[in-house]
């Protein structure tokens, strides 16, 4: 990277004063082809990489935005639970680690609720923030994704959830365990309410997480790239005393095998999920609405290139 802080760095001092330092978070190198990006072309692409198209992790608000109509939602207050229920320490004190956490986050949860429109149609979307504690579950997610069930249920809208996940939350012990089956129990209840429930598995869905609510999707759209699984490969290299196939546990991998449906671009997850929710209430789409927008772009340009070519042939 001496290129950067030899060449560039300087050149950039030059333009914005002698004087003053340039941040070094102007730039970010993609962990998959090493390519650096500049901070503004990286937001503006959603996080995913220009020259080789990985998709890096997308912090819970751009994910939220992202997802509803002009980016506007409300978020869903969550109950508050116990701060530490096991008086849990490690290195640290839980309760010092949850503080750390809510001050890098803003937040007082791994699990972020909002309702607001996609395409019109009323939707709600918790999100896990793999930002807050590697997105681990725990009381306050459970409570959380209960709250989001029961507010779908409630305004008969579509439930949209975003795991970004760890697992269990070590520091809750068997309570984080016991939200495992609270959390299947949620998504159960907006079943019986015949309502649309989509799971859009992101990098990482792991533990706990993906052995609940993560894999019980009526539709499980992933990522590219995503690592999805229980326990990690390592791990399970180790138990079975084998070597695991290329690509295992990522979402490419889950699609071939049928144990996910979708494999989407970040950039085409919004209109998807919008298609796939017109379908589950029973709306009949267009053909426009069924291409995709690079599709339906060309389909849209085709007419007037075919009348610009007719026009400028020669008469036989």
């Amino acid at each position: 990277m001496s290129w950067l802080t030899n060449v560039v760095r300087p050149k950039l001092r030059e333009l914005v004063g002698g004087g003053r330092e340039v941040p070094d978070n102007l730039w970010k190198k993609c962990p998959s082809c090493g390519q650096m990006i500049f901070h503004r072309e990286l937001d503006k692409s959603l996080r995913v990489c220009p020259h080789c198209g990985h998709h890096m992790r997308l912090g819970v608000n751009e994910r939220l935005a992202m997802l509803f109509d002009d980016g506007v939602y409300q978020t869903v207050d969550l109950p508050k639970t116990a701060a530490d229920p096991l008086k849990f320490r490690d290195r640290k004190k839980y309760t010092e680690r949850l503080k750390e956490a809510q001050a890098k986050s803003s937040r007082h949860e791994a699990l972020a609720v909002a309702h607001g429109t996609m395409g019109g149609v009323p939707v709600v979307v918790a999100a896990l923030n793999f930002d807050f504690m590697g997105g681990s579950m725990g009381v306050g997610v459970g409570e959380g994704l209960v709250t989001a069930a029961r507010k779908a249920v409630a305004e008969k809208t579509p439930l949209i959830v975003v795991p970004a996940s760890g697992g269990a939350r070590m520091q809750e012990g068997i309570l984080s365990l016991m939200q495992m089956a609270r959390t299947t129990i949620a998504v159960e209840e907006v079943r019986e309410a015949g309502l649309p429930y989509l799971v859009v598995l992101t990098d990482p869905t792991t533990g706990g997480v993906s052995a609940s609510f993560a894999m019980l999707g009526d539709i499980s759209i992933a990522e590219p790239g995503a690592v999805i699984g229980f326990a990690g490969a390592r791990v399970i290299e180790q138990t079975i005393r084998e070597s695991l196939p290329e690509g295992f546990q990522k979402a490419e991998y889950l699609l071939e095998h049928g144990m996910i449906d979708m494999v989407v671009h970040r950039h085409d997850l919004r209109d998807t999920l919008i298609r796939i929710i017109g379908l589950l209430r029973g709306q009949r789409p267009s053909f426009e609405d069924m291409l995709p927008a690079a599709a339906l772009e060309a389909a849209k340009a085709a007419p007037a290139e075919a009348a610009a070519h007719s026009q400028g042939a020669a008469p036989e």
